[in-house]
């Protein structure tokens, strides 16, 4: 089952398991974490999922939708490796994904 590292807003990190398929916010959620509101329920309407992927991994993921990048134009701690976590689905080629749970804003 492929796997993927999180640190949360602490600098705590953990590693987390998932079936092939279900979208990063979907992962963070299910296993605990209390950093990612995901007020829209993984729709691409708010920005309440950012997080920021380890550069290594930014080409391995889809593109990113006009949506989704003007999501994060609003949002006021967005860097070049921002990212929605409603937006990725986490499949085995991302196995070893490491992402930090974006500032609030």
């Amino acid at each position: 089952m492929p796997t993927i590292h999180v640190t949360d807003r602490k600098g705590e990190e953990r590693t987390l398991q998932s079936s092939d398929g279900n979208s990063i916010m979907q992962v963070i959620r299910e296993s605990g974490f209390g950093d990612i509101a995901a007020i829209c329920a993984g729709v691409c309407s708010c920005s309440t999922c950012h997080i920021y992927v380890d550069p290594a991994f930014i080409d391995s993921l889809p593109p990113m939708s006009g949506d989704e990048d003007d999501l994060l134009d609003i949002t006021g701690t967005r860097l070049e490796n921002s990212r929605l976590a409603c937006q990725i689905k986490f499949v085995d080629a991302l196995d070893g994904l490491r992402v930090t749970v974006a500032p609030e804003d």
